[in-house]
């Protein structure tokens, strides 16, 4: 039997209380299981940490001895208990180490997806479909009008110019698939990188993810002109940069917002669009659908009088 209350949002964040556990808490927790090491998912200060272990290097690279009080580190589909919930991660496909969470208990299943994309990406572990009652899943982009394009086709647009680009990208997981399809489809641009994303590309590099050809940002370099040079910035150097002459200023993000005022846009997301949503539905075939981070209300409709949705959502 499914339990309406086996996951509850409250002031610390999802919380469940059937475990005495939360998944990806807003505050410091005693227990924490985290899916994935970007920062609005994984906090630092709490006490115990269930991941996988490039979340928890990522946080400890992060976070320094911030990072946590203990870790506990679990391979993919690996499982594990908490208080008699049984828990496994499956690769979600987002970044490095992103996990969805399949909770098992009372022989129901609860799968969360944490941030997830179904995209090809040479530079994570690629999602993998498994069945469950319950989908708690992303609603990111959840709406019939948000279709990602290709990001291949849209990373070939760098192909059309030899001016040097200012690329905005988040750090993690954003600029390592960034560097390896500039590698793969524009042979002749020339990646840099902002030091702020060194660190995180060499632990990708540690863990058998090779981005390719890449060196760190010289001031010189980016001040010559038609060189074919991509700098990849993290948000706020892009945004510090906006009187940045004779380079072309691109962020790559699916958020439409982030396109506006820059010199060529840049649709190129680690999240699901509603195509992808719809195939996960499929693939996980669940009973009862639950939403978080973002607006629900678009697949309550498409599944209305065909599959029950309650929203969670906190954006």
């Amino acid at each position: 039997m499914i339990i309406d209350d086996f996951l509850v949002l409250d002031a610390c964040g999802l919380y469940c209380k059937t475990g005495d556990f939360y998944l990806d808490p807003q505050q410091p927790v005693p227990c924490a299981v985290i899916s994935h090491a970007h920062g609005d998912h994984a906090i630092r200060g709490n006490h115990t940490i269930y991941c996988t272990k490039a979340t928890a290097a990522i946080m400890e690279l992060r976070y320094k001895k911030n990072a946590g009080k203990e870790f506990l580190i679990y391979p993919f589909s690996s499982s594990f208990e908490i208080n008699a919930v049984k828990i496994t991660f499956i690769p979600a496909g987002h970044i490095i180490g992103s996990a969805q969470v399949l909770m098992e208990y009372g022989e129901v299943k609860y799968l969360y997806t944490g941030d997830y994309k179904l995209q090809q990406d040479s530079t994570c572990e690629p999602i993998e479909f498994v069945r469950a009652d319950v989908l708690i899943t992303e609603t990111t982009f959840a709406d019939p009008k948000v279709q990602h394009p290709d990001p291949v086709n849209e990373i070939k647009k760098f192909n059309g110019s030899t001016h040097n680009v200012l690329l905005g990208a988040y750090a993690l997981g954003k600029a390592q698939r960034l560097i390896s399809l500039i590698n793969e489809h524009c042979p002749n641009r020339k990646v840099l990188v902002h030091h702020a994303i060194l660190p995180i590309t060499k632990l990708y590099e540690s863990y058998g993810f090779n981005v390719g050809i890449y060196e760190l940002y010289n001031r010189k370099l980016m001040k010559q002109p038609g060189q074919n040079y991509v700098y990849i910035v993290p948000p706020m150097t892009f945004n510090s940069y906006f009187r940045a002459r004779n380079v072309v200023r691109v962020f790559a993000s699916g958020w439409k917002d982030l396109q506006q005022n820059n010199d060529m846009k840049l649709y190129i997301s680690d999240h699901v669009d509603w195509n992808d949503i719809i195939t996960m539905i499929e693939e996980v075939k669940p009973q009862l659908i639950w939403t978080l981070h973002g607006d629900g209300n678009h697949l309550k409709k498409y599944y209305e009088n065909k599959l029950p949705i309650k929203l969670l959502n906190r954006c």
